[in-house]
């Protein structure tokens, strides 16, 4: 079976370690993992890994995260995957930092990237890893915190989440999203 996991974030080295970022920081940890190396190819960075028998195919959009709709689109098209059998993992500031979830399908709860994916697969039926980054910020100052580096302390637990996302991801792709869910959204 064929997957595809894309991790949302937005590229540049300014970009780079902020909370808008874990979704390529859990890609980026996977495709370590595997000891593969991303390639650029149209509307995003991708790396091939192969699990159990599953062909997984990671990408990193180019696009900026608010029109990541048109890498996903082309993706699942190009690979001819099902969108049921995509995870898209984005950060999220409505759940706890050190907290994961899987979600079948939901709302784009104002993550503009999901946004751009939900108008252009018309459907908010994908699965989704939903990363929390917390919500510690002052009012008004949203942008700000989503795109700034996690703190000291958020630090050293971030390579633990990191490791746990990838962990659901695997999970994903192997038993599937409802068992993948009963053991990771805990």
């Amino acid at each position: 079976m064929k997957y595809l996991v894309i991790g949302l974030g937005n590229i540049g080295e300014e970009y780079a370690q902020t909370r808008h970022n874990v979704g390529f920081m859990v890609v980026d940890k996977l495709a370590r993992q595997f000891e593969v190396s991303f390639e650029s190819g149209r509307y995003a960075f991708f790396a091939e890994i192969k699990h159990k028998g599953r062909s997984i195919t990671l990408i990193k959009p180019t696009t900026y995260m608010n029109l990541s709709g048109k890498a996903v689109n082309y993706w699942l098209r190009e690979l001819k995957i099902p969108v049921e059998n995509s995870l898209t993992i984005v950060d999220d500031i409505a759940i706890d930092f050190g907290k994961i979830r899987l979600r079948a399908n939901g709302s784009s709860a104002g993550h503009n990237g999901l946004k751009d994916i939900e108008v252009t697969l018309e459907t908010q039926n994908y699965p989704r890893l939903r990363f929390g980054i917390g919500n510690n910020y002052p009012k008004g100052r949203q942008v700000e915190y989503v795109l700034s580096k996690f703190n000291y302390e958020e630090q050293k637990e971030l390579d633990l989440m990191i490791e746990k996302a990838a962990e659901a991801t695997l999970a994903f792709c192997t038993v599937g999203l409802s068992m993948a869910m009963n053991q990771y959204n805990k």
